[in-house]
């Protein structure tokens, strides 16, 4: 089961941020936590990233730090305790021109209303990578796109964007994944387990029950529930429903499609069936959520 895809599918229901900050002296700031997953590329210079737990870690020219569910974290000149940097600064606003001391990029998903992925639950608060770029140089040339196309606003920068921090964070978890070999991250290796899982994936919409899963991951029902349940971290019914409901979201901010088409698309007989499951799970209505995405990607 490829969970970096799965991961990107979810997060998609969120709205794509990015900005390039430039610092020079004596300069800090603590990223506060919130619903989501982000990430920093360092440009030019040296820094430290300052971690929830007072773990100072040095950046150079290069390096990647995510933040797989948006944990609070800094970055600063020199190491520091967390709690001694004053609060980000979030207005968006381009970097002064002229040189500067360390610049880099930020990207992130934000999850409003809506839940991060479990699997990027399952690593730490904050991880810093440096790629290897004479092997993989995909990354490299994300970051020189996301830096040009933040460079100014142009047709089409809101798809642009999405794309962008999409792709650079699919190869930042390729990248974790490589370099922490000995760190578990979060897969389904049970064969049964991870058909079943293609198949809620490949038809969102088929009226799927436990029965039919379990005959495709080839078990009794009773191994079936068990063992997904296991592996998953919730039983196959719940899991079915998060998926439709992250699907919807997702469909919810990315097109104009009506509602009743869209309840179709996840497997919702009714658009009234699809509201209520979707106010439950994100505690709006689809409309609102919808109107509340729109207005966010403007901003």
């Amino acid at each position: 089961m490829d969970m970096i895809s799965e991961v990107i599918g979810t997060i998609r229901a969120g709205n794509a941020y990015a900005r390039r900050i430039a610092e020079s002296g004596p300069w800090g700031a603590r990223y506060p936590s919130f619903a989501g997953v982000g990430f920093h590329i360092v440009l030019s210079g040296t820094g430290w990233l300052i971690s929830r737990g007072g773990e100072s870690i040095a950046l150079k020219p290069g390096d990647v730090v995510v933040a797989p569910y948006g944990s609070e974290h800094g970055l600063s000149h020199a190491p520091s305790a967390l709690g001694a940097l004053p609060a980000a600064s979030m207005s968006g606003e381009p970097p002064r021109p002229g040189p500067s001391d360390f610049e880099f990029l930020c990207g992130c998903y934000r999850l409003d209303g809506g839940k991060v992925h479990r699997f990027l639950r399952a690593l730490p608060d904050v991880v810093a990578i440096s790629p290897d770029y004479e092997r993989h140089p995909q990354l490299r040339s994300l970051t020189d796109l996301l830096d040009d196309d933040l460079s100014e606003t142009r047709p089409g920068t809101h798809a642009t964007r999405s794309a962008l921090v999409d792709l650079t964070l699919v190869h930042a978890l390729r990248h974790w994944q490589e370099q922490s070999s000995d760190e578990p991250w979060p897969g389904i290796t049970d064969p049964g387990v991870a058909a079943a899982l293609r198949a809620i994936h490949d038809a969102p919409d088929s009226q799927w029950t436990v029965l039919r899963l379990s005959e495709i991951a080839g078990m009794s029902r009773t191994t079936f529930v068990r063992r997904f349940t296991d592996l998953v971290g919730k039983p196959p019914v719940t899991y079915l429903i998060d998926w439709r409901l992250a699907l919807g979201a997702r469909l919810l901010r990315e097109t104009s499609a009506p509602l009743a088409a869209i309840a179709r698309q996840v497997g919702y007989s009714t658009e009234f069936a699809f509201a209520n499951a979707f106010r439950r799970e994100y505690g709006t209505s689809p409309g609102r959520f919808r109107q509340n995405m729109q207005a966010s990607a403007s901003l």
